[in-house]
């Protein structure tokens, strides 16, 4: 029998005590310590694993120096900068180092960004959390996907609508991407969720909703029909001119898309021959 997670451990046993199980009778069954049942009937999510300390490395004591080295080389010219052989070989022949080189490696792989942050010389890595109220937002694509129909490959046109809170989504098949499909989307979509977002639905340059960018402005003329959130509900449209600025949003919700259950196809789905 293979052995199970800590999730599955702890699922089991909350199962087993709504079902009348004692704790004593909880511990024989699984074969853990009252400690575990405890925790397990406290919580449906285990601990997580606290973090050992970093064990002492025969390269803590050169530390400094490989530092004071790659700080040298940040006003060095590009050719007369030490590589890590170079260092390694320093290390050995002025210092008399027992290190191995692939420790020297491993800690300068790890140092040297951190020193370019910290001269100045690198951009530092932030990340700003998205932050959504309920309701007010959601988000609109519209793309090809294919599909096995009677045997066949076919190229089908999948809309997709997200609220951006909840992610709850609703997921629509149309076999072309005109504006009547366009439309039709958003009006299955508001219809299964019950209702329209607040304050806006986001766009991406979706040929439907979007007819023209215009220049360096990045501003969006939008297509003859409008969008579908101005005519039909009291939400404003979105298109990327806002999100241009922010292209990791547009990425996180493009992977959100293609990991969503509804609409993964690998393989392709297949669809049965229609009666004739």
């Amino acid at each position: 029998m293979p052995r199970m997670s800590k999730v599955e451990l702890y699922a089991a046993i909350r199962r087993d005590h709504r079902g009348g199980m004692s704790m004593r009778e909880l511990e024989r069954q699984h074969g853990v310590t009252w400690r575990t049942v405890r925790k397990a009937l406290d919580s449906s999510w285990p601990e997580p694993r606290k973090k050992l300390p970093p064990r002492a490395t025969g390269v803590d004591r050169y530390k400094p120096v490989i530092d004071e080295i790659l700080r040298a080389d940040l006003d060095a010219p590009r050719k007369q900068r030490h590589t890590v052989t170079r260092i390694f070989h320093r290390l050995v022949e002025e210092h008399g180092a027992d290190v191995s080189y692939g420790m020297v490696r491993y800690y300068i792989a790890a140092r040297k960004p951190e020193i370019l942050v910290e001269s100045g010389k690198a951009p530092l890595e932030a990340f700003v959390p998205q932050t959504h109220q309920p309701g007010h937002e959601a988000e609109v694509d519209f793309g090809d996907v294919t599909i096995r129909l009677a045997g066949e490959l076919v190229t089908c046109y999948l809309f997709s609508f997200r609220l951006s809170y909840s992610g709850k989504a609703v997921h629509r098949v149309f076999a072309s991407c005109g504006q009547e499909a366009f439309f039709e989307g958003h009006v299955h979509a508001l219809r299964t969720l019950g209702g329209v977002p607040r304050t806006k639905v986001r766009y991406d340059n979706l040929k439907a909703a979007v007819a023209r960018v215009l220049g360096l402005s990045r501003a969006r003329v939008e297509a003859d029909g409008g969008s579908p959130s101005n005519r039909t509900t009291a939400s404003k449209a979105s298109t990327a001119a806002q999100a241009s600025r922010a292209p990791t949003r547009r990425a996180a919700s493009r992977d959100r898309s293609a990991t969503s259950p509804a609409t993964t196809s690998s393989p392709s789905p297949r669809c049965p021959r229609s009666p004739s």
